[in-house]
């Protein structure tokens, strides 16, 4: 099973005592190339994060977010103003003002400016002071959950990408077929080519057997694509074992793709016949299609 080096996987908490959030993004990379952005207090768990990162994403430039948020205090068990205060305050004001003709907005303004007009309630000072500790076990569950989702994405996308690569190999599969049916005719024109020249060669009073025969047989190994042909055919036999294979496969997959392309240029420079080479075109067109793939497979 192919999994896609491309991911997305979030995960959401929300209590009374905090609100966290998990979001983790992957893209192809050649190797692990991770980027954490953790809250303070995870900071030396950052070792951690990075080890079990690793163990199940393997391979990608990852980039992983963690949000931490406290809800803000509230007056809610208690008000913030001290209303006794605060009338009394405003009465020796009042009478005040009649010498110094301040307007009511001043008036306000100084009664909130006074000692104890407000006053903070006791249960939100406390929490202000002493924040109860989110133990690690706790948020773990919720990384677990972000890193779940992000290689559910993967898996999807592979199956995806698994479609697309397999289409492409059987394409080769069909050229190279079509190259075997146009072999034998190819293989025929060079011995009609050769016998027609054959007679002007034995006729020189320079002839030479010898030589003669050792220069046909090279020319006909050459000339010969029989092994490529049997080589390709077992090059992509393995390429479709190894999709399937349970551990990641990209790096192996891209080895087989650059031996395959070797036997395909080959059959192309030997096959000196316009009509395979126009069909090891088509091939190196599939497997072309096949590399860029690849290239985001884990």
């Amino acid at each position: 099973m192919l999994y896609s080096m491309t991911g997305f996987g979030s995960a959401q908490r929300d209590t009374e005592r905090y609100s966290a959030s998990v979001e983790i993004k992957s893209l192809n990379s050649k190797t692990l190339d991770l980027s954490l952005r953790l809250p303070r207090f995870l900071q030396e768990r950052e070792l951690e994060i990075r080890n079990l990162i690793a163990k199940q994403l393997v391979r990608g430039k990852v980039n992983l977010n963690f949000d931490f948020t406290r809800p803000r205090a509230t007056g809610a068990q208690g008000s913030i103003v001290n209303k006794e205060a605060l009338r009394t305050a405003w009465q020796e004001l009042t009478e005040v003002n009649q010498q110094l003709g301040l307007s009511t907005e001043q008036l306000i303004a100084l009664a909130h400016a006074l000692p104890g007009a407000l006053r903070i309630p006791t249960d939100a000072s406390a929490a202000t002071e002493e924040e109860e500790e989110v133990p690690w076990e706790e948020l773990l569950p919720l990384l677990q959950e972000a890193l779940d989702r992000a290689n559910q994405f993967r898996r999807d996308e592979g199956q995806t990408l698994t479609t697309e690569i397999l289409g492409y190999v059987d394409k080769i599969r069909i050229l190279l077929a079509d190259v075997e049916k146009q072999d034998p005719t190819r293989i025929e024109q060079v011995r009609l080519r050769l016998q027609n020249h054959l007679a002007d060669i034995t006729s020189s009073e320079h002839f030479n057997p010898t030589r003669f025969e050792q220069e046909i047989l090279y020319y006909i190994e050459k000339l010969d694509i029989a092994e490529e042909k049997v080589r390709l055919v077992s090059h992509l036999h393995y390429f479709n074992e190894t999709v399937f294979l349970p551990e990641p496969v990209g790096k192996k997959l891209a080895f087989i793709a650059q031996e395959m392309g070797r036997e395909i240029n080959t059959i192309g420079s030997k096959a000196n016949n316009p009509t395979i080479q126009h069909l090891v075109v088509g091939m190196k067109e599939e497997l072309e299609k096949i590399k860029e793939q690849i290239n985001n497979i884990l």
